[in-house]
């Protein structure tokens, strides 16, 4: 089975109402799985909302410092809160013949929930990473859990080494 990872607007502009102890926190746990898949030959895919961005603030729409990148992984910008509209990420995840989309960032009540909700429509099979999103409200994380199916790292690990 092939797994794809989307890691999705871990921006500066978007997460500096988070305290950052929670984006620490769930930077952890994203490094982690992403470099567990990225040794066995999974798809690591950053998203990037570029939506309103003026040329003289790009360094804010930047992928956070605690995210790691690799040159492997795969970039898509995007305008909308699905990242699957107007984007090439289906292309991608139909040319990496991934089974499984782990979505990951920032907003569990927006951007991450349309995508989820747009990988389905599209066939795929999607899950959150357990302790792997963020909001900057706190009822959000226990609805989007409670709501969708999710994934542990522990569980990630049994599926990449098996």
């Amino acid at each position: 089975m092939k797994i794809g990872l989307l890691i999705i607007d871990l921006q500066e502009v978007h997460v500096s109402r988070v305290e950052q102890k929670e984006i620490d926190r769930v930077c952890e746990y994203i490094n982690y799985v992403s470099g567990l898949l990225r040794a066995k030959g999974h798809a690591v895919i950053h998203i990037q909302d570029i939506e309103g961005m003026q040329p003289s603030e790009e360094a804010k729409f930047g992928i956070i410092p605690g995210i790691e990148i690799e040159e492997t992984d795969f970039n898509v910008k995007k305008e909308y809160s699905n990242a699957f509209w107007k984007t090439d990420l289906e292309q991608i995840v139909r040319e990496q013949s991934i089974d499984l989309l782990i979505l990951s960032g920032y907003a569990a009540e927006h951007c991450v929930l349309f995508t989820y909700n747009g990988a389905a429509e599209r066939g795929f099979k999607a899950v959150l990473l357990q302790n792997g999103i963020l909001s900057s409200q706190s009822d959000v994380i226990p609805a989007a859990y409670r709501d969708r199916n999710l994934v542990s790292y522990p569980v990630i690990e049994a599926l990449v080494n098996s």
